[in-house]
């Protein structure tokens, strides 16, 4: 560095002496001419000119710096006349005046005599218009070699200080901004190699270091995931187990599908982009869902293509002109492609269709299903639009498998399966179905039960549901149903109707490890927070929506403060409610009423600084739920009817500890999972308040039992293996020519 600094200003110091001597040769040049051409204009040079005359005309000029005299010569080179302290040599005329004279012009010239650099400038004079002889002027140049000897001398010692002072200063700015940040970071991922938990120690700040921090953070997480997959591996091989991970999932898939494009179609993206208006930048936000957390190994194992409605207000901006985008940001390995809904389609296919028509009509919660024609046409229009984005992405594969998630799009199996015959199509559906009759108030029945027997497998979560849709389809339409195979066969397709109860990625013991440490905050600490004094903790984690039984739970609370009067002041719930839907009228009266319940009950028995109900309406992240679900000592899971409901699965799995107790409605996916949890109906109050008072007095081996059963079904039975159980179905099916041809001609 220092030797850079070095050449950098001795280059520079060469190129300033260098210009310094030839300004002051082009200045001592201009001045040598206009001093020449004025004493030309002052000599008689039609008369007798002396020595003492040309001394006398030089000196009414004033004295000249580093002049050293001026001769007059004649057409024969004799001086004519010369003044005193010129060297002998100009006795006689300089050959620079014999080329004046010949070019009739002034020339100028610098030259060494006796060791001393001079200038002489020549002039040619003219008698009667003939030249008539030259005039000579002469300077001491030597002022020059020393003006540039003490500018290289100053230029020298310029570089020498400015060589110490950057040295000096670049040492410092290495050491505090680089070689200290380096240090820490490598000491950082030396740690990382012996103990995972240091990915939590934090790393120096700085804008220099971000994109390599973060490159760390990835490469730590990632090795961080790798050593726990393999000492779970190892466990499993040592125990004998068949435990569903990541890693198990991925390497399974990339043999049964055997390089098969797979894409995936669902109403929410894995990632959406959105502006931060604080920090003028684009946002990267991953949905909590736990759909993204099981099909991302898939789409990660086979690099497939996830079709999804682009919901970020920056989504646009960060996609390719065919609106592609691979996907996760930090290590790219498989592409989202993004679908544009309009404002009007996304009202009418999703809030109006989807969610006020099907929703309601499928959880028989008692909110009256609301079937428009305009909502109805938004759905086929926009289940068509998806097919197309499907269809593109399919284009130039053979034997693509498809992926389709939940009720947004019970007509895009059809629509595929008659464009690609060849296609394999999976549908899940994500929420319960109904009985044959429930589902006969929807006026386009056929129509959805046709789109969905496009598919070659339909996932339900438990049997029930797969035994509604059987006899659903029995009495909608012209089919086949094979009641021992569970199949139904139409024109000539069979559609295999199989239950696969979704589930939770249970953490490792790794991971859980790091849990406790991020997250084992006590009860205390919560409630400080929360501003309430009380020692025990119950906790509700729902969409605030009227299938969830919240309103039920908060009177089951009160009904519970009333028979158990002891532990009022000692047993608060804390409800953490995120708001969904909130254009729909029916979802804003609902966050009214429950908004006014918890008022009403609190207003009742609030005393102090204690209350009953905490009511949090808004979302919160997995790790601000990790807290609570911690620090519960019993967890309600109250739904009037429910697909299944993970955040039944969420709490168990989070309880590494083999503490607190789960409440759990029978009208739950999860319940027929969970049998150590205490099932109640959640239309019965008493029933409710009951088992709350029963979970509190648990002794704390009966907790151990039932959560350590619990959380044994949850681990064996964990996302992973619903994946794999689904799509090695769906790889194992093969569809035959007969099955294509017939296909075709329908």
């Amino acid at each position: 560095m220092a030797f850079s600094v070095v050449c950098v200003s001795l280059l520079y110091g060469y190129y300033q002496v260098n210009a310094q001597r030839r300004n002051l040769s082009n200045d001592l040049s201009r001045r040598s001419a206009a001093f020449a051409e004025n004493i030309q204009d002052s000599l008689d040079l039609s008369g007798k000119l002396t020595d003492k005359n040309l001394t006398r005309i030089v000196d009414r000029y004033g004295q000249r710096e580093h002049l050293l005299g001026v001769a007059v010569y004649d057409a024969s080179g004799e001086a004519v006349a010369i003044t005193p302290g010129l060297p002998d040599a100009f006795a006689k005329r300089p050959r620079i005046g014999e080329q004046a004279e010949k070019q009739n012009s002034g020339l100028g010239q610098f030259l060494t005599l006796d060791g001393r650099s001079l200038h002489i400038y020549a002039l040619p004079l003219q008698r009667e218009k003939r030249p008539g002889g030259s005039l000579t002027v002469v300077h001491d140049a030597s002022f020059i070699d020393v003006q540039v000897f003490h500018t290289l001398r100053d230029s020298l010692l310029s570089t020498l200080v400015q060589t110490l002072l950057i040295t000096a200063l670049t040492l410092f700015l290495v050491r505090s901004n680089f070689t200290g940040p380096l240090a820490t970071t490598a000491k950082w991922l030396r740690h990382l190699r012996s103990d995972p938990s240091q990915m939590t120690q934090p790393l120096p700040e700085g804008e220099l270091f971000a994109q390599l921090h973060a490159e760390a953070r990835y490469l730590a997480r990632d090795l961080s995931t790798a050593r726990a997959a393999a000492q779970e591996e190892a466990q499993l091989r040592e125990s004998q187990l068949s435990l569903w991970t990541a890693e198990r999932l991925r390497v399974s898939l990339q043999t049964k599908l055997q390089g098969d494009a797979l894409v995936v179609a669902s109403n929410r993206e894995p990632y959406m982009h959105v502006y931060d208006e604080k920090e003028h930048k684009i946002r990267v936000l991953v949905p909590a869902s736990g759909l993204v957390t099981a099909l991302e190994p898939v789409l990660k194992a086979c690099q497939g293509t996830w079709v999804a409605n682009g919901s970020g207000n920056a989504d646009r901006e960060m996609v390719d002109e065919h609106d592609r985008l691979p996907v996760p940001p930090h290590r790219p390995s498989y592409v989202l492609r993004r679908v544009w809904l309009s404002q009007e389609e996304e009202q009418g296919y999703y809030e109006g269709f989807s969610n006020e028509g099907l929703w309601p009509l499928c959880h028989i919660a008692h909110t009256r299903p609301v079937f428009r024609p305009g909502d109805w046409m938004y759905y086929q229009r926009v289940n068509r639009r998806f097919a197309d984005a499907v269809l593109a992405e399919m284009e130039g594969t053979k034997s693509p498998i498809l992926f389709v998630q939940d009720y947004h799009f019970a007509l895009l199996p059809r629509m595929v399966k008659d464009a690609r015959p060849d296609a394999r199509v999976a549908m899940f559906w994500h929420i319960p179905w109904p009985n044959a009759e429930a589902f006969g108030i929807c006026p386009w029945q056929r129509e959805l039960i046709d789109g969905l027997l496009g598919a070659d497998l339909i996932g339900f979560h438990i049997q029930t549901h797969c035994n509604n849709f059987l006899q659903t389809v029995d009495r909608a339409v012209e089919a086949l149903s094979d009641w021992d195979r569970f199949e139904v066969s139409r024109q000539g397709h069979i559609t295999r109707v199989r239950p696969y109860p979704i589930s939770v990625a249970f953490p490792s013991e790794q991971q859980g490890a790091q849990v406790i440490r991020i997250t084992g905050e006590g009860r205390a600490a919560l409630f400080g927070e929360l501003g309430v004094e009380a020692s025990l903790l119950g906790v509700g984690v729902d969409r605030l929506d009227y299938t969830k039984g919240i309103v039920e739970r908060f009177r089951a609370i009160e009904r519970f403060l009333e028979l158990y009067p002891v532990y009022q002041r000692r047993f608060s719930f804390v409800q953490i409610g995120a708001p969904s839907r909130t254009d729909i009228p029916r979802y804003q009266q609902f966050l009214d009423e429950v908004t006014e319940e918890a008022n009403r009950i609190n207003a009742r028995f609030q005393a102090g600084r204690w209350k009953p109900i905490v009511l949090l309406k808004r979302h919160h992240s997995h790790e601000e739920i990790e807290r609570y679900f911690r620090a519960a000592s019993v967890c309600l899971v109250t739904s009037l009817h429910d697909g299944m409901n993970l955040v039944a699965k969420e709490f168990v799995a989070s309880r590494d500890d083999n503490r607190g107790a789960l409440i759990l409605s029978t009208f739950t996916g999860a319940a027929r999972e969970l049998t150590d949890a205490l099932l109640v109906n959640p239309y019965d109050v008493d029933q409710m308040a009951n088992a709350i008072h029963q979970a509190l007095e648990f002794s704390e081996q009966e907790q151990i039992e039932r959560m350590s059963r619990m959380r044994k079904t949850v681990h064996d039975h964990n996302i992973y293996r619903w994946a794999a159980s689904l799509l090695s179905d769906l790889a194992e099916i093969r569809v035959d020519a007969a099955d294509k041809a017939e296909q075709a001609r329908a």
